[in-house]
């Protein structure tokens, strides 16, 4: 199932908001991985890429700006990027020299940051910028492939230490304004990360009792969607899918912003054997 699949899913053309951006929470997969060797399944691969691709397809026009949220970056404050030429930050380590001379080139946003700084204090965050930070590879790794011209503005938005799902879900719903003024949302992280886990021949096993269970709580109604999601932990595997939660996280943010729309999946997959999927919403 790719994104094209879901284009426009949930709307109607009666809909008051036909220009409205989808949110988005994807899987980014592990450091350089559709750049470099990494002896990793070919299939797992292509399968991921051609998804990471097909998400352009999402939004019903181009969006003005992408606003991404990482599951590698975290902050005592919410904190936004301004850099108008951010770098690249190659946050991953022991990958061959290649790995490290990758480019893409997306111009910062500052104008979008102190609008997110805006729509966030007025929901009670406080916030601060980032001028030297450059994309992390949850950021640039899977656009790289999605927005390969790297034509679009592109914002990134720290994660809150302390990873509170419910403070995350509030930083979403402070955020849904931008759906209307042209910013793609996109969070990105993964649906399953331990990374001993990885290592295991049990890996499809730990991970398919709470990938099944986020399929099946992510499509509920909005309502009973953000009530488990913010008691993610009780889940069947939670903790073998995710020990630390970083890379859950950016999903509650897109679910605050997705609002009242019900979320479809988007993509379902594997990466190293362990179960992985995505999610759209509008």
């Amino acid at each position: 199932m790719t994104a094209a699949d879901h284009k426009g899913a949930g709307r109607t053309d009666s809909d008051s908001h036909t220009q409205r951006m989808p949110t988005v929470f994807l899987p980014h997969g592990g450091g350089p991985w559709p750049f470099v060797e990494m002896g990793l399944d070919r299939k797992e691969c292509d399968d991921l890429a051609s998804y990471l691709r097909s998400v352009r397809a999402l939004p019903p026009v181009n969006p003005s700006a992408l606003l991404i949220i990482s599951a590698h970056w975290e902050e005592p404050t919410a904190t936004v990027m301004t850099a108008e030429k951010p770098p690249l930050l190659f946050d991953y380590y022991g990958f061959p020299p290649k790995s490290y001379q990758l480019t893409w080139p997306a111009p910062g946003h500052p104008q979008l940051a102190q609008r997110v700084q805006h729509l966030l204090g007025s929901a009670g965050f406080q916030t601060k910028t980032e001028s030297q930070r450059g994309f992390d590879h949850g950021t640039f790794v899977p656009l790289k492939l999605t927005y390969p011209q790297a034509e679009i503005p592109t914002l990134q938005l720290s994660l809150l230490t302390g990873l509170d799902p419910r403070q995350h879900l509030a930083m979403g719903k402070a955020l849904q304004p931008l759906r209307d003024e042209g910013v793609f949302i996109i969070g990105s992280g993964m649906s399953f990360h331990n990374m001993r886990g990885f290592r295991s021949p049990r890996v499809a096993e730990m991970s398919a009792p709470f990938d099944e269970w986020l399929r099946q709580s992510v499509t509920l109604n909005p309502q009973q969607r953000d009530q488990l999601l913010c008691d993610w932990s009780s889940a069947p595997g939670a903790r073998l899918a995710h020990p630390r939660e970083e890379h859950l996280i950016p999903l509650m943010v897109i679910a605050g912003a997705a609002g009242n729309d019900r979320g479809t999946v988007g993509y379902q997959g594997s990466m190293m054997g362990a179960h992985l999927s995505a999610f759209h919403f509008g």
